[in-house]
């Protein structure tokens, strides 16, 4: 169904591929959003573009598009802002050897591209769907998603009361991600008292009472690790409870004096039967005891992100798996995500939510990020048979 696209879908690809939206800070979103509206305009999809204006951040642009009409709909969410990348080059889109490579390539402006054509090649196959297909391509899902999901949702624009499911085409290796983790992410600053390394009595040394501070979240992340997801996750071990130490760290102004100050950021990843507010206040009362003891510290919260979970067999779900099979020959694996999904402000909303896409995440946010053409089309051709299944008239799941 799809194959006959294959061309237009890399040639997307590549053009949003050279367009360098690095989150943060949000560069070229409207170019971007342009683009995209744009071309689903000249695909016979046109958009609604909302511009969305936050303190200090250039203007975000929120963008969706239906088709079908109906009581029902189905939601293809991506997002087209990528991390920052390690060479300018890398927004000069190569192909190669059956491959596109640039920044943003597999996460996930690919799955931008196979979600869209999907949706084209069912029309174009004369398809009436029972109910809506409904495209979402938003903003900042790299740092938060505060100008694209989390706005929606906090607007009331996200989904439609009659949501029957959502499909992220993030970079998931060939499995289905029908979990994932939250996060609480700080940054932990310890404040002594400054002075020369020859009146080294006169200071007070942030450095060493932030090593105590550090000192018992190590023993608290050995205690987390005990906590074991029942989502399935390969390795086995990946499904620890995660507590991250020292991923940026400072002290001091210069090697002969007592510093004033020594930060640490912890990032907090509980699995979906962890509580987030719970595991919040965890992190509280450890710091709470060190300031009872006299130790000044300073929290800075930089991200919180709450886990999610759909189920592995509901109507989406096989609908998903069964397209996939019929596709690439087998059945995917579903598994928890070792990160944070856009699913996660559906299935707050209680609408099942599924990451699939044709990336492959150990070289996503790489040097050498890369998708590979026919990865590509056979998404979009996975999406197309999802969707048929989904909205068939003949065949409501």
């Amino acid at each position: 169904m799809v194959e006959r696209y294959e061309e237009d879908i890399a040639r997307l690809t590549e053009r949003l591929v050279a367009i360098d939206t690095t989150n943060p800070p949000g560069r070229g979103y409207a170019a971007c959003a342009e683009l995209l509206e744009e071309t689903l305009g000249e695909l016979g999809l046109p958009g609604t573009m909302r511009r969305v204006d936050l303190p200090h951040r250039e203007p975000r642009f929120c963008l969706r598009a239906e088709w079908g009409t109906g009581s029902r709909a189905l939601y293809l969410h991506g997002h087209y802002d990528v991390v920052p990348a390690q060479s300018p080059s890398q927004f000069q889109p190569r192909r190669e050897h059956g491959r596109i490579t640039g920044r943003g390539s597999a996460d996930m402006k690919g799955g931008l591209a196979a979600m869209i054509y999907a949706v084209v090649a069912l029309r174009d196959a004369g398809f009436e769907p029972d109910g809506r297909v409904v495209l979402q391509l938003v903003p900042d899902e790299e740092d938060g998603s505060r100008g694209g999901s989390r706005w929606l949702l906090e607007n009331h624009l996200l989904a439609d009361a009659d949501a029957i499911g959502m499909l992220t085409p993030e970079p998931t290796s060939g499995v289905v991600w029908n979990a994932s983790r939250g996060a609480i992410t700080q940054r932990v600053t310890v404040n002594g008292r400054e002075s020369h390394v020859g009146l080294l009595h006169a200071g007070d040394n942030a450095f060493e009472r932030m090593l105590d501070v550090a000192a018992a979240f190590r023993a608290l992340r050995d205690e987390l690790a005990s906590h074991q997801t029942s989502y399935a996750i390969d390795p086995p071990e990946a499904g620890r409870s995660i507590l991250l130490l020292g991923g940026i760290a400072s002290s001091g102004s210069g090697f002969n004096v007592v510093p004033a100050q020594a930060s640490f950021t912890l990032d907090r990843r509980p699995n979906p039967e962890e509580d987030l507010d719970a595991e919040r206040a965890r992190l509280g009362a450890l710091i709470d005891r060190f300031r009872a003891d006299g130790y000044s510290i300073e929290v800075e919260t930089l991200q919180e992100a709450f886990s999610s979970g759909s189920p592995s067999d509901g109507p989406l779900a096989t609908a998903l798996a069964e397209s996939v099979h019929a596709v690439e020959g087998a059945r995917p694996a579903f598994e928890l995500c070792p990160g944070v999904l856009e699913t996660r402000w559906y299935a707050r909303l209680g609408i099942p939510a599924y990451a699939y896409g044709p990336g492959l995440l150990e070289v996503a946010h790489g040097s050498d990020e890369y998708v590979d053409i026919a990865a590509v089309a056979r998404c979009a051709e996975v999406y197309a048979r999802t969707i048929e299944r989904m909205l068939s008239p003949a065949g409501r799941q």
